[in-house]
């Protein structure tokens, strides 16, 4: 939810499109039910995710100094 809140502080979504979103996402049980929200709402929350390069964190290995702490 903090993705889709963060969406619509950076315009990215419409406050419709994030009170459709987040309604979808609560009453989904599994996530195999958040997977079977409309087209246009998947096609919004894609869009915004691009825009904030949310696949390339997802892809990026994690940093090995995490947080400031040494490992040695």
């Amino acid at each position: 939810m903090k993705t889709i809140d963060e969406m619509l502080h950076l315009d990215l979504l419409t406050h419709e499109q994030h009170l459709q979103i987040s309604h979808w996402i609560d009453a989904a049980d599994s996530p195999e039910a958040i997977l079977q929200m409309p087209a246009l709402l998947w096609q919004a929350v894609e869009r915004a995710s691009q825009t904030m390069g949310v696949n390339e964190d997802l892809q990026r290995p994690p940093a090995l100094d995490a947080g400031g702490l040494a490992f040695g």
